[in-house]
């Protein structure tokens, strides 16, 4: 009997969904995209996960497209009726009308995993949010951290990397940008304080992305469980925090926290304690989990092209040779690592972090002599541009130079988004990937244990098996051009 009434639901919920597509039709008298609602209720989604899965996120795009001729196309994902916009004009006239025609659209676990304590929705808290960072974030700002990033990966490489025979890069890199964060976000920089984070993090993204039901067990009910436990430990360094501050115990300037304590609103009202913690946990997430992407795809890139890797490693052993014993990276090297950043680039190319994002229509309006209905999903894809042979001839190609003097055309290369809601982070991404690519390549030479080993997008790009790769010690003389002599270390098995 339950059987039946599912199905009965199913029919009514799809025949429900095509009459509303024909009424629209009719309505507005202009086309939708042309495309298709998948199964009832599911949708396309699976199929746009799948590819994912398989290493080949681009070709849900790409199939849709040939399929339908159009750079537009109608789909359904997530469990809403969905117009996929593909090309630098799409780019171009999403990111120009962010807050206008359309706005940040988030799956609603997000709301359930990071609550707000003043009540108000995600879309509402990423808006203040972005209002506060700038001043924090610009490069001017960024430039005292420099030497920070540099002491912790120097820890980091000598705790995990060193002596070891063979690593998993993924584990590592994200172990890498979480420490980062921790540190210069909230000033937490004790091992032990860093791990007792870091466990709970790891649910934290499983859960928003998984089917949204909140019982025991279930991966969105274990990231609100991991959400009110950081939730309470960042109070109490914020409770700490404002105490230090008092004092004179703390400076105003060493980190987000005290830059967040400090900085009114757009209100011009002072942020409490727990909507502070609301605000770090968000960032804590956004300042890490793309980072450690790029960074393990650059290990994946430069273990298989030995040129490439060479390229970088002299560029780094300059700017190092330029230091004297013991000092710190400063802003002008980072300046100096043109090459390095260009290599980087091509990698989020191939591997975009972030893989595209969703928007919701505020009002009905028209793109490319289609209708776009009020509160449809939209969503644009790096991939429909970075994997484009049109705006980057053979794409699967590994270049480089494609990044030296204009590089790419405008709304082609998206890693970071565009327009409005470029990612405030860009630059503090590009000093956490810039200091962990300067000091991989002077320690190290590598090997994939796998070399067939592939990229997957689950929800971010992340190799198949973590990346396992045997490691070499790479020692250089610095008073001599006696050359490298590389030193294999007996790889233990996994």
């Amino acid at each position: 009997m339950d059987f039946f009434v599912a199905l009965l639901c199913v029919f009514i919920l799809s025949l429900s969904l095509s009459l509303h597509l024909l009424f629209y039709k009719q309505k507005s008298g202009v086309p939708l995209p042309a495309g298709s609602s998948g199964w009832p209720m599911a949708g396309e989604s699976l199929q746009f996960l799948a590819t994912g899965w398989k290493g080949q996120p681009e070709k849900f795009i790409f199939d849709r497209i040939a399929k339908y001729s159009s750079n537009v196309f109608r789909t359904h994902l997530f469990g809403s009726p969905t117009v996929v916009l593909c090309g630098p004009a799409c780019n171009k006239f999403l990111f120009s009308n962010e807050n206008k025609l359309v706005q940040a659209w988030w799956p609603s676990a997000v709301d359930r995993v990071f609550p707000s304590s003043t009540q108000t929705s995600s879309k509402q808290e990423a808006i203040i949010l972005r209002k506060m960072l700038p001043d924090f974030l610009k490069p001017e700002a960024l430039q005292r951290y420099i030497g920070t990033m540099d002491s912790i990966a120097q820890r980091h490489f000598a705790t995990d990397w060193e002596n070891k025979g063979q690593v998993i890069v993924y584990h590592l890199t994200k172990r890498y940008t979480f420490w980062l964060a921790c540190r210069l976000f909230v000033s937490v920089d004790d091992p032990d304080h860093v791990a007792k984070f870091a466990d709970p993090f790891k649910l934290l993204i499983p859960g928003i992305l998984s089917v949204p039901i909140d019982l025991p067990g279930t991966p969105l009910n274990k990231a609100v469980k991991a959400s009110n436990f950081i939730r309470k430990e960042l109070a109490a360094i914020i409770r700490q925090r404002k105490v230090d501050l008092a004092e004179g115990k703390a400076s105003p300037t060493q980190d987000i926290l005290s830059h967040m304590l400090l900085t009114s609103g757009p209100n011009g009202k002072f942020l409490n304690e727990l909507d502070v913690a609301d605000k770090i946990l968000g960032l804590l997430i956004g300042g890490h989990d793309t980072a450690s992407s790029a960074c393990a795809s650059i290990v994946k890139y430069l273990a298989e092209l030995p040129d490439v890797y060479e390229g970088v490693y002299n560029e780094q052993v300059e700017i190092a040779k330029s230091k004297a014993p013991g000092e710190l990276l400063d802003w002008d090297d980072i300046q100096k690592m043109r090459y390095s950043w260009n290599v980087a680039c091509e990698v989020m190319r191939l591997a975009p972090p972030v893989q595209g994002a969703f928007r919701e229509a505020l009002t009905d309006f028209m793109y490319n002599g289609f209708s776009i209905p009020k509160g449809w999903k939209i969503y644009w894809s790096a991939n429909s541009t970075h994997k484009n042979h049109e705006y980057f001839p053979n794409p699967e190609k590994f270049d480089p130079s494609r990044f030296e003097g204009f590089g790419p055309a405008p709304y082609t290369f998206t890693p970071f988004g565009g327009g409005p809601r470029m990612c405030p982070g860009k630059e503090y991404a590009r000093l956490e990937i810039l200091v962990f690519m300067h000091h991989l390549v002077r320690r190290f030479k590598w090997e994939k244990v796998n070399p067939h080993e592939k990229i997957v997008v689950n929800p971010l790009p992340q190799p198949e098996n973590g990346l396992p790769i045997r490691l070499f010690s790479r020692h250089q003389s610095s008073t001599s051009d006696q050359g490298v002599a590389f030193v294999h270390h007996r790889a233990p098995q996994l």
